[in-house]
């Protein structure tokens, strides 16, 4: 597999400086992306570049994984108006194990000779001074030299702080450290890391350039993927919560599997060729059996299921899929009875929850008095309201179709607690406390 060739039918390649390609041809070779702790899981925007990783170790090259725990008490100037929020040394090192975590699931750390490795810049940074940091690495850029980048240019007018200003001068030496120690050659990232990585390949530049192998033209080299966006422009990775996580607890499996479900059929050929390791052929034939019925969305439900398993397993891709089939497809009565107690929560994360004592289930004389009264209105908020919608055949309890507005209260709740209202396509669960 050729790395580079791969990212141009991906769409995956934005940059790279001269004699990146030859190199890569030549030899096996070290690479690395850097990810800052900011959070403690890393989110979709971040799989991008992960995949460049997955792909340049699966074509037989060394990946190296870099947790910033040192630029990470800064924050990354780049692509922003206003400076990070200072994170403390405990929330760093807890967001680092997290994101450690996350990466060993998408790269292979026990495959020989280019098994992945993880590093953290903060073991290289913490005995370091201030003055001795100024003699590595201050000494051979120049002001404007810095200046003129992008992330710097753009922040000069509204205001950057010298600490934000330093940035790229850690990350710089992040890249010398590493080819000094680890022997490696290359940086990747996404395209509007460009002035950073190069500000690495430059210090090597600098730094090594009397120490250069006469036979090599370039010391150091660097790669940059483009940035992901929606086909209107706007930025993607994110939902109606916020950031798509990687992590189920901030970003649900089943809200995961939505998140790319919901791809329109413009976005979805670009993501199915970055987000997934399925072949050129694979997708061409998905393309052309979604032209033929695009209201089947084949080529969502692909993309969906290849990430959504990588991400969370398979067991998270089932769950998403039950999930999805009891709030928008056509779940039964059997299949709400087969979800186990653990599952219902997770079902059922941001679904509209009434929670109802014996009281309110005292003074409801009838389903009409449920779905308004003792719901508090919550369901419905008149009896009238809800007295029509069950007359008009509008409502069901537990896929089950209600027509009688004077019916009784359901006895049988799902794991004795429980009773799943459909509005039309809208969900409500009811929950005895």
């Amino acid at each position: 597999m050729n790395f580079i060739e791969e990212l141009r039918w991906r769409g995956m390649l934005h940059d790279m400086t001269p004699g990146t390609e030859e190199q890569l041809t030549k030899e096996m070779t070290a690479g690395y992306i850097g990810f800052d702790p900011t959070a403690s899981s890393l989110h979709i925007g971040n799989l991008a570049t992960i995949m460049l990783l997955v792909h340049f170790q699966r074509a037989g090259h060394k990946p190296f994984a870099l947790v910033g725990g040192a630029t990470g008490m800064i924050g990354d100037p780049s692509g922003r108006s206003t400076e990070r929020d200072y994170l403390s040394e405990e929330t760093l090192r807890r967001n680092q194990e997290g994101i450690r975590a996350q990466l060993t699931r998408f790269l292979d750390f026990e495959s020989g000779a280019n098994a992945a490795e993880m590093v953290n810049n903060y073991d290289w940074f913490k005995n370091m001074t201030f003055l001795d940091f100024l003699r590595e690495a201050g000494q051979h850029l120049t002001v404007n030299y810095m200046v003129a980048k992008d992330s710097v240019k753009k922040r000069l007018e509204t205001g950057l702080s010298f600490m934000e200003f330093s940035y790229q001068l850690l990350q710089g030496y992040d890249f010398y450290w590493l080819y000094k120690n680890k022997g490696v050659r290359l940086q990747m990232g996404g395209s509007d890391q460009w002035g950073n990585i190069t500000t690495g390949t430059e210090l090597i530049r600098r730094k090594d350039s009397g120490q250069a192998d006469p036979q090599e033209d370039h010391l150091a080299f660097a790669l940059t993927t483009p940035l992901i966006t929606k086909s209107d422009g706007t930025k993607f990775g994110k939902s109606a919560g916020g950031n798509v996580w990687l992590d189920s607890k901030m970003t649900s499996p089943y809200q995961f599997y939505q998140f790319w479900l919901n791809a329109t059929d413009d976005d979805s050929p670009r993501l199915i060729r970055v987000f997934t390791l399925l072949s050129r052929e694979e997708i061409e034939e998905l393309e052309r059996q979604h032209a033929e019925a695009p209201h089947l969305r084949i080529l969502q439900k692909a993309l969906a299921q290849d990430v959504t398993i990588r991400v969370h397993g398979q067991a998270g891709f089932d769950l998403a899929v039950k999930a999805s089939e009891v709030l928008y497809g056509k779940a039964t009565l059997e299949t709400l009875q087969q979800i186990q107690a653990d599952e219902f929560e997770v079902i059922f994360e941001g679904v509209p929850q009434t929670e109802l004592t014996a009281e309110d289930l005292e003074q409801a004389q009838n389903l009409t008095d449920l779905l308004s009264v003792a719901t508090r209105g919550e369901v419905y908020a008149s009896k009238g309201e809800a007295r029509r919608a069950i007359s008009q055949n509008a409502v069901s309890i537990n896929k089950n179709k209600v027509s009688d507005p004077a019916a009784s209260v359901p006895t049988e709740w799902l794991q004795g607690r429980y009773l799943l209202v459909s509005k039309g396509k809208k969900n409500h669960l009811l929950k005895k406390v």
